[in-house]
């Protein structure tokens, strides 16, 4: 059980407080590169300020106050130039480093004045990565941007997919650390979502949690477990990153927007058939998934993501954490709160925080422990995912993780995976999409 003051460190991310400068220190993802493609301009709160995020026309990232240093204009209204961001109030030009490198009328009126030297807009670096855009709110020099070994996988299917959650952060990253609530959150609420009363899923019978040079693993023994301990899911585990992310074969970060906000940002790779590759994909799409039901009110619990949704929300804007009573399946969650306290305490001892890298010979295709390795490095043929088994999560009549996949995404994902073609009917699938989405998403996760 925290205390108030406990709780309050771990949660506030505003400017100047000391969970804040923690998350400052590693680079945030921020929205889609392709959102910048189809709009060149996108306001962004990131960690309680308020931003812009461009890219100009010499295709240029830059992230820059909301507000114009002339007179506090919307910058999210201004147009991009050849090299930076132009006020749409006055025309007052800043570049990616900040400089206001032009103030139309000053420099006509008054050319020897050079006042627009003596001006400086906030400014942040940006960085594209796997269809993602990178922020990073520190102190120079930055570490490096992870190059993690999945960004590099090559003959899969990516999409972007993003929600603003109305709640803290850092409960939506404690789940990363909690296999429990697959049990009960997806798998047996999944099987009462359906209207049925079971058969409730294999009960978790031992956890472990270890410590990695990038956050956390969690490994369980779950009855009926295939090889016991010699699965994957014992041997490898899932890993909770450092310090705001879950890796389970596809990304999902939890980015804190302010202090009783969160933005979720999955990240997906699914490998094509072997009969369909090469396959190169030119642009990695994005959307915004829905949380709540517009015509209940209620929040949306048929997809893996969404559930876990409801229960962050549910904790309230701001988890009471003065209230809980962590049990032995909690040991992950006090190693996570511990951990970041740690971080806090490296970074103000002029120390780097776990999980950072300077060094470019060690960040490159960075290796994270993955169950189901091969699989997504070498894939399956179109008969093997026919004898689909649970291990890799192919959902061609149904997306499980997040509500509304827009339908030209799922036509491009079933394209790409040939779905429908005289060699993989999607009628061969029956059992498999409505199956994660209700009874079979420990298996997915």
């Amino acid at each position: 059980m925290a205390t108030d003051a406990e709780n309050r460190l771990l949660t506030e991310v505003g400017p100047g407080t000391r969970m804040g400068n923690l998350l400052r220190r590693y680079w945030q993802p921020i929205g889609a590169v392709a959102e910048l493609e189809d709009n060149p301009v996108k306001p962004v709160r990131l960690l309680g300020e308020d931003l812009v995020v461009y890219k100009d026309l010499g295709g240029t990232y830059g992230l820059i106050d909301r507000h114009c240093c002339h007179r506090r204009a919307d910058m999210s209204y201004g147009f991009v130039e050849e090299c930076g961001l132009r006020c749409n109030y006055h025309g007052w030009l800043y570049n990616e480093k900040g400089a206001c490198i032009a103030q139309p009328y000053e420099d006509m009126a008054h050319p020897t004045a050079n006042m627009k030297d003596k001006i400086r807009i906030k400014a942040y670096p940006v960085q594209a990565k796997a269809g993602l855009l990178f922020a990073y709110l520190g102190p120079e020099p930055a570490p490096l941007l992870p190059d993690w070994e999945p960004f590099n996988f090559t003959n899969g299917f990516r999409q972007i997919v993003m929600s603003v959650v109305p709640c803290n952060w850092l409960q939506c990253q404690e789940n990363s650390i909690d296999p429990v609530h697959f049990e009960w959150m997806h798998d047996n609420w999944g099987v009462r979502l359906t209207g049925q009363r079971g058969p409730y899923a294999p009960r978790h019978l031992e956890l472990e949690f270890r410590e990695f040079e990038f956050g956390l693993t969690y490994h369980r023994l779950r009855e009926g477990q295939q090889n016991g301990k010699d699965n994957d899911l014992w041997q490898v585990g899932r890993a909770a990153l450092w310090p705001n992310a879950f890796f389970i074969g596809h990304f999902e970060y939890r980015v804190p927007i302010d202090d009783t906000h969160t933005l979720s940002v999955l990240w997906f790779y699914n490998r094509v058939p072997k009969e369909r590759e090469p396959y190169v994909q030119n642009r990695i799409p994005y959307w915004y998934a829905p949380i709540k039901d517009e015509k209940t009110g209620r929040w949306i619990s048929s997809h893996v993501d969404n559930q876990d949704y409801i229960a962050w929300v549910g904790q309230g804007d701001v988890t009471d954490r003065t209230q809980e009573h962590l049990a032995i399946s909690d040991r992950g969650v006090v190693m996570m709160r511990r951990g970041l306290l740690a971080g806090i305490e490296a970074i103000e001892r002029g120390e780097d925080p776990k999980g950072t890298i300077r060094d470019p010979a060690r960040n490159r295709n960075v290796r994270l422990p993955m169950v189901g390795r091969d699989l997504y490095i070498h894939g399956l043929t179109m008969a093997e995912l026919r004898r689909f088994d649970g291990r890799n999560p192919v959902t061609p009549e149904s997306f499980a993780f997040a509500a509304g996949q827009p339908e030209s995404v799922k036509r491009a994902y079933e394209e790409a995976m040939g779905f429908g073609t005289k060699e993989f009917a999607v009628g061969q699938f029956t059992n498999l999409g409505k199956g994660l989405v209700s009874s079979n998403k420990a298996q997915v996760r």
